[in-house]
Parts: C-alpha cells; structure tokens; sequence
C-alpha cells in the first residue's frame, strides 16, 4: 500500500461477518494496517479463533463479538461492547455479513427473499446507521458495503440475493449524500466470481468454467484481492472517494460480445 493509501493508526475497524470468506480476508488486510479490529461474526467461535491468532502477534488488536445483523438489539450490543473495549469509537466499518440463498422467481417463498432483505439489507443499515452517529461526531469515518456484481447483472435462482445487492447500492449511494460532509465516506465493492465458504456450493464444475470463460481475466477471483479494494476504500488516500460501487470482478461487467467477424477475445 502506497503512503498516500495508509491507514493513520490507531483507528477501530469493525468488521461484520469477520470469521471466515471475505470478511476474514478484510480483517488480516485491516490488522496488517495498524488498526485495531473487531471482528463480528454470528458464529463466534470462528471470530474468536481468528481474534486469539491476531493477538499472538500484537496485543490487543482483535475483538471478537457477538452479532446478528438481522437483530437491531445485537447491532447496539455488539458496537456498545467495542466502545467499551477499546473507550472509542468504531472509524472503519465494513459489512461483509450476509446470506446468498438460491431459488428460482416462481419458487422463491417469500420468508427466503425476507431472509435475504433482513440480513443483507436491514443488517447493513443497522450497523452503517449506529457506526454513523459516533463517525459524525468526530467528523471522520469510512463504512465499506459488500454489494456484488448481482446487483448490476441478473443471474437464474438469485431474486433475493441479487435484489438484496442492488438496495445495497442504493443504500450506500444514500449515506454518502447525507454524510459526506461530516468527513464520513460510504462506497460499496461488487466482486464478481469469488470462491468463500458461502458461495462455493453454488458453483459447481460446469458453472465455474462458464463464468471462467466469461470474465476478461479467465480466472475466479480471490478473497485476498477483494480485501485490497476495500482497504483502499478505507484508506486516508480515499478521502474523495464517495458513493462509488466498485465492481472488483476481473472485468467481468465490461465485458460484451465476445467474437466479431471471425475476431475474438
């Protein structure tokens, strides 16, 4: 990371979905920049495994906490168990957590796509709205949203995923105009293709070599260069940088016809 793309340290990052895919991937890239971080996973026993090797290696870094996103009441508990950790306010958030159930639109139940909004919506403007207020306080803050390349391109079997992405946008677009001018930025990263633990079952070996085929890049992408883009994100050389939704996605969304006149990629 470039001078200008450092994070000043000590700041706080909290992290949703902490514990493994992504999220965890955020958390070595934040740690590795001098900050503290929490680490907020509702499976707490992978974010405390993930906080004690952090912690082996610098004192005090890591927290882990407890939280469901769907559930206001857990939001506060957790951010309220940071404050008083650390006796200071979250700087960084990212929310990483979130679900990605399959269905077709004619057999999706409607407790799946309410699932889907609950966690991947309402869960990233609960935490986004309590890391906020304490943000505007000290007029600085950066909260990093997961939307996905779903959010800009339909797929068969994710109406509740893809939609769920797309309010993510226009969530993040929204509190980057009402907070831009407390030094509080707000931008969303869309990786494309991404092998994690909550994705890898949808993929199966046809699928792969279809997307593979696809993107520009001819590979996946990893967990490890979606962290890069959201530590940039984060970053103080990111200052200008406000309601952008950065597709990290090995040129999968620009891509088009694929042959011309006998011509191809």
């Amino acid at each position: 990371m470039s001078e200008q793309n450092t994070i000043r340290a000590p700041r706080i990052a909290a992290i949703t979905g902490g514990g493994s895919g992504i999220g965890e991937a955020v958390v070595h890239r934040l740690a590795q920049a001098g900050c503290r971080v929490a680490i907020l996973d509702i499976q707490l026993e992978k974010a405390k495994a993930l906080a004690g090797q952090l912690n082996a290696q610098r004192a005090d870094c890591a927290l882990a906490v407890s939280l469901d996103v769907s559930d206001v009441q857990s939001v506060d508990a957790a951010f309220r168990a940071i404050e008083s950790h650390w006796n200071a306010g979250v700087d960084v958030l990212v929310n990483s957590a979130g679900i990605m159930p399959v269905a077709s639109v004619l057999e999706c139940p409607p407790e799946m796509f309410r699932k889907a909004m609950d966690v991947n919506v309402v869960g990233t403007f609960a935490c986004s709205q309590r890391a906020a207020r304490g943000m505007v306080e000290r007029r600085f803050g950066r909260i990093v949203n997961l939307a996905s390349i779903s959010s800009e391109r339909a797929g068969v079997g994710r109406v509740a995923y893809g939609t769920s992405k797309t309010a993510i946008v226009g969530l993040t677009r929204q509190f980057a105009m009402e907070l831009g001018s407390f030094g509080v930025t707000v931008n969303a990263v869309a990786p494309g293709p991404i092998l994690t633990p909550m994705t890898e079952k949808n993929y199966t070996p046809q699928t792969r070599q279809a997307f593979e085929s696809s993107i520009p890049a001819k590979r996946m992408g990893t967990t490890q260069e979606i962290a890069d883009a959201i530590v940039y994100l984060c970053s103080d050389g990111a200052a200008y940088v406000n309601g952008i939704m950065m597709p990290v996605d090995g040129g999968y969304l620009a891509s088009g016809i694929a042959t011309t006149a006998g011509l191809k990629a």
